[in-house]
């Protein structure tokens, strides 16, 4: 990962949401090789469990789980107050969570919608809101939020997914300016296609394009985190994509993107 791991987070806490897959473990796993003691939160306290066992074991940190789904209004506060009980000060929010569903709109269960709306949004003001008060306190601490390069344009049949990835975007941005003052680093990471079960829980298996690693992805994000960054989008060509996009009209980078994702006919 580089010597700025050691330097950043070594002996602190880190809370990472969504850690039971993909490029929650990832990060988690990242974070641990730096040294940084870690809580870990998702659904499945199995997955949890074997990942907290084994990242404690490898690098010898402390780690500590707390099963939570965030489709639940109520489980930021409990989050939170499992860190408070225990006396944990969190000096890395890692709001990672977050799901898709593919389809056409009307199709889509609603729940299902307003779920992820909960989880990818909600959820992520909450928390933050909750750790936030303890980092302005203590001059000190980092956000780590889970965009995509989705966040950058309407992607039709993922509407509502892209919709709640361009919110976690502009709020991380905005807060980074406003937290500057006290010390405090917030950045968006960007990931595009990633090796994780993100597509098959969506039902998106048509268009994957080339998928990065969770590894690379986690690692991109720390890096700028870490390098004061209010947004990174990892990969090159994912970069370049959502730069482009800006150079044509907004109407035209929808229509490509719903020819694209547009469900095959059976």
């Amino acid at each position: 990962m580089g010597s700025y791991m050691a330097e950043e987070w070594q002996g602190k806490w880190a809370l990472v949401t969504g850690a039971s897959a993909g490029i929650g473990v990832a990060l988690a796993e990242e974070l641990a090789r730096g040294g940084t003691n870690l809580v870990l939160t998702a659904r499945r306290k199995d997955r949890l469990d074997t990942l907290a066992q084994r990242l404690a074991s490898n690098y010898k940190v402390q780690t500590t789980v707390f099963p939570a789904d965030l489709a639940d209004p109520t489980a930021p506060g409990k989050v939170f107050a499992f860190t408070r009980d225990k006396g944990i000060e969190i000096d890395l929010l890692v709001n990672n969570a977050g799901f898709g569903k593919y389809g056409e709109f009307p199709a889509v269960d609603k729940e299902r919608l307003l779920e992820m709306v909960q989880v990818n949004c909600a959820a992520v003001v909450h928390l933050t809101h909750l750790f936030l008060q303890g980092m302005v306190a203590r001059r000190r601490g980092d956000i780590l939020i889970l965009a995509s390069t989705a966040s950058f344009q309407a992607v039709p049949y993922i509407s509502t997914y892209a919709a709640t990835k361009a919110f976690d975007l502009l709020f991380a941005e905005g807060l980074a300016e406003e937290m500057k003052p006290y010390g405090i680093r917030v950045c968006a990471l960007c990931p595009g296609s990633t090796e994780s079960e993100f597509h098959a829980v969506s039902g998106q298996q048509k268009f994957r394009g080339r998928a990065e690693t969770a590894k690379k992805v986690a690692q991109t994000g720390l890096k700028a985190l870490a390098a004061g960054k209010s947004y990174v989008i990892s990969g090159l060509g994912n970069y370049l994509g959502a730069q482009g996009e800006r150079l044509v009209p907004r109407r035209f980078v929808t229509r490509t993107a719903a020819r694209l994702f547009r469900p095959q006919e059976t």
